[in-house]
């Protein structure tokens, strides 16, 4: 999968991997990132709305399926397709959810939302630590890049909401190193800020982190 942000190959530790580990080199980079990113406070939330951010979902790839779909494909094992979509439209699979450690089986339909894809930056932390300067275009590619997009379990992305690290981390405490770690690349690729909180316990939470070669 290729980050939007940054145009090369963006690896986090898949949902299988124990204890969720990070490399050495990606450890590395996530502590330069956050000595980077300016320190300040949130800006207002004035006019914050999902529609600033671009139509839900776009297929800004082109490649026929809304990005939705592209993050199921991508997250999930086990897939069946809709009939017809092309092997586009998730019909049902299996999630090893990284925020809980459950294990999720996902059905389209009245039980979907079981299964939901998180902006791991939240679109409204995004719009006060920066983003409600940017173009249409940037907020749009910022929504859909699939660095910051995961699929999770949907309990745990309602109870996340718009928090940023410093009032939410994934339940599950062998993923928070690697989700700091990814909030870190986002953050840094689009120039957003963190306030101080959020980058005291970032630090925090990258101290605590496994690494592996």
């Amino acid at each position: 999968m290729v980050a939007a942000a940054t145009g090369v190959p963006y690896v986090v530790a898949h949902a299988r991997a124990a204890r969720y580990p990070v490399s050495t080199a990606e450890l590395a980079r996530a502590t330069r990132e956050l000595a980077d990113l300016p320190v300040r406070d949130r800006a207002p939330s004035d006019g914050y709305t999902r529609e600033q951010f671009g139509q839900a979902w776009e297929d800004v790839d082109h490649n026929g399926c809304d990005t939705r779909n592209d993050v199921l494909r991508r997250d999930l094992e086990n897939l069946t397709y809709k009939q017809g979509s092309g092997d586009c439209t998730v019909a049902s699979g299996v999630l090893r959810d990284p925020y809980t450690g459950r294990t999720i089986d996902f059905r389209r339909g009245a039980g979907s939302a079981a299964v939901q894809i998180d902006h791991v930056v939240a679109l409204a932390d995004a719009w006060q630590t920066g983003a409600q300067d940017w173009p249409a275009a940037t907020r749009l590619a910022f929504a859909n890049d699939p660095a910051n997009l995961l699929a999770v379990d949907g309990p745990a992305n309602q109870d996340k909401s718009a928090d940023d690290a410093s009032t939410w981390l994934p339940p599950n405490p062998g993923y928070r190193c690697a989700y700091v770690v990814r909030q870190l690349r986002v953050k840094s690729a689009y120039g957003l800020w963190v306030t101080r909180a959020e980058h005291d316990t970032m630090a925090r939470t990258l101290r605590t982190c496994v690494t592996v070669p």
